[in-house]
């Protein structure tokens, strides 16, 4: 459960300024990008707005973050990623994107612990190992239906019908009911 204001009413508003600066508005003091990162891993709502305008920058901070996390430390987002990522940009299924995204990380972090259990035990048949399995192989079969150049297909010049998107998404819902059975 996301944690709000110190009024409990909505997300913390962080204001940020001309000069780069910003300012949490529920503590009365400047905060830094590190400061951000520690309230989203602390499940804190905030909202940052740009203190001229009023404008919502959450998105655009929220990304500075995970800039700056990948340039501190080991780099959690392979290239291999990134450049599908971007190649969705202008894609038609771009709209697509970020619920599915969102789903498959929901999923991940509902089912992390059963993950990590599996492994750190060595235990390869598990049905633990089975969900990361799916979870890999959709992760796969989405990366084929949204992105067709980053198959072996586009070689041979073919993109992704609407036929074979409509059996990934079948194949998708069938995983994800696979996994919802393994969950319980």
């Amino acid at each position: 459960m996301a944690k709000h204001n110190a009024n409990g009413d909505g997300p913390v508003i962080v204001k940020k300024y001309a000069n780069r600066r910003l300012y949490n508005t529920s503590t009365s003091s400047y905060i830094t990008l590190e400061d951000l990162a520690r309230m989203v891993r602390e499940n804190v709502e905030f909202q940052v707005l740009d203190a001229k305008s009023g404008e919502d920058i959450t998105h655009s901070i929220l990304t500075q973050i995970i800039m700056d996390e990948e340039a501190q430390g080991e780099q959690m987002l392979p290239v291999s990623f990134l450049r599908q990522l971007i190649g969705m940009y202008g894609n038609s299924m771009q709209a697509m994107m970020p619920s599915y995204l969102e789903a498959a990380m929901t999923n991940f972090r509902e089912n992390q612990g059963k993950i990590r259990e599996a492994f750190e035990k060595g235990i390869a048949n598990s049905p633990i190992a089975k969900i990361h399995e799916t979870n890999m192989a959709m992760m796969r079969a989405a990366t084929e239906a949204f992105l067709p150049g980053s198959t072996k297909r586009s070689e041979r010049g073919e993109g992704a019908s609407s036929d074979e998107i409509a059996a990934l998404r079948k194949q998708m819902a069938e995983m994800q009911k696979k996994l919802d059975e393994l969950g319980n």
